[in-house]
Formats: C-alpha cells, structure tokens, sequence
C-alpha cells in the first residue's frame, strides 16, 4: 500500500484546495492535525506542521514555492478543464497544457509550494516513450 502525506501550514485551507481541486472527498480526522482525503487510488493525507519547523535532515519546512525530487501526478481526461479547476481552487499555474511525447501535461503548485503535474494520456501513453 501507498499513502500519500503532504505538510501544510493551514490544514482548512489546504483540504479545501484539494476537494475543490480534484473533486476528492473528506475521510477521517485524526486530531487537529490530521486530515484523510479520499478518491485518489491512495490515500491522501494532509499534515498541519508549522512553517519553520524541521522537515527532513536539518531542512525547514517553508510553504514557498520549493523544488522536490518527488512530486504527485494527478492523470486526468480532460487537461484543461482540470487545469482550469485547480487554478480556481487556489493552484499557481507554473506551466500551462503543453503535448509532449506522451499527451500532455501541465505543471502546477498548491497555494503552499508544493508542485504536481496534471497529466492526460494520449491513446499510447508512457509506450510513446519506448
């Protein structure tokens, strides 16, 4: 099994975001801190933890806009309807829907700096590639 956690600093805002976004639902609570989202293939888990605090190593979790070697991507039908969506729920369009060998893509990030990419499959998909 995969889940999926992502840190925030406003765990209100940022379960808005995400059901607004993608359509997903609330699952469970666990405390204050704590929000499970539901109607990905994993779930999603939001986690509260304040700006300044250490995140990995002796790196401080900032909410700016950061680069990470592991990010989600979201595959969707319709690319820009569902760029459009996430714009309106508070998403930075970092670089709108553009083909590539595969369909295409569009790279974007939650209104807390993190980055993740819509994808829409062409009829060959990832096979394109090979």
């Amino acid at each position: 099994m995969i889940l999926l956690n992502i840190d925030v600093p406003d765990l209100a805002a940022a379960e808005r975001f995400y059901v607004d976004a993608f359509g997903l639902k609330v699952g469970r609570r666990f405390g204050t801190d704590v929000v499970e989202i539901l109607g990905w293939p994993v779930p999603l888990y939001l986690l509260r933890k304040e700006p300044g605090t250490i995140g990995a190593g002796s790196q401080a979790r900032t909410f700016e806009r950061h680069w990470t070697p592991v990010h989600t991507d979201v595959v969707v039908e319709n690319l820009d309807a569902a760029t459009a969506r996430a714009a309106r729920a508070g998403a930075r369009v970092e670089q709108g829907p553009q083909a590539v060998a595969f369909g295409r893509i569009a790279s974007l990030a939650d209104p807390f700096g993190n980055g993740f990419c819509l994808v829409e499959f062409s009829a060959r998909g990832y096979d394109a590639l090979v």
